[in-house]
């Protein structure tokens, strides 16, 4: 019996293309503060952090009450768009590819992601994956990325050792987290951080439709 594999994905600029719903939320964070929101290339390079750190990054100037505030006002703008309807679309092949992972008995999908558990809860529910997932990590309950807390949790919920998972993601958080953790780092070149930050990727796909293959040549089994 071969053992099982578990294939952990980010979330932001991975599966979702939610650049849009960060950055009004952004918006009306910082203007609930009385400032101007940072530029659209800050933003985005802070995507996959946990809040907090994202926050003190990008108000450097401002005390950890005012982070606070910067958190809950983003956490609430972000949730109030998703329960309105709002929600950034897949990346192609996201649907396509989850669902032919997931046929598969001995290959397990799971999450690490910066995002809150309300924040994911939302966004999950909003693009139809709720329940696609064995393993979920969020940022209530672990340090930031890259620290590797949430992949360590990930791989002891499902039992699988670290040789047998991957973790894919478009940052170079996402990599560092992996590479921290001895998982095996998949880069993808669509997302918020640019390829040339990536540079603890064990190997980087253009295309979604990609990974099944990756996988194949990783673990030696027919997608």
């Amino acid at each position: 019996m071969s053992p099982l594999r578990l294939v952990i994905f980010d979330v932001d600029g991975t599966l979702v293309d939610s650049q849009g719903d960060i950055l009004g939320a952004m918006e009306v964070a910082f203007a609930a503060v009385g400032r101007p929101a940072p530029a659209r290339d800050a933003i985005l390079s802070i995507v996959g952090l946990s809040l907090d750190v994202a926050m003190a990054r990008l108000a450097p100037d401002l005390d950890a009450a005012g982070h606070a505030e910067l958190v809950a006002q983003y956490k609430d703008a972000y949730v109030g768009a998703r329960q309105a309807g709002h929600s950034g679309p897949l990346f192609p092949g996201v649907t396509e590819v989850l669902a032919q992972l997931g046929r598969r008995d001995d290959w397990l999908l799971g999450i690490a992601t910066g995002k809150s558990r309300r924040g994911l809860t939302a966004l999950l529910e909003a693009q139809g994956l709720t329940g696609r997932f064995v393993t979920e990590q969020v940022a209530d309950f672990h340090p930031s990325k890259p620290h590797p807390a949430m992949l360590q949790a990930a791989l002891a919920e499902t039992g699988v050792a670290a040789e047998d998972a991957v973790m894919v993601g478009d940052t170079s958080f996402d990599m560092d987290m992996a590479r921290a953790a001895g998982i095996f780092a998949i880069g993808v070149s669509w997302g918020y951080h640019p390829v040339s930050a990536l540079t603890s990727a064990d190997v980087i796909i253009d295309d979604m439709s990609a990974l099944p293959d990756v996988l194949t040549d990783r673990w030696g089994q027919g997608a």
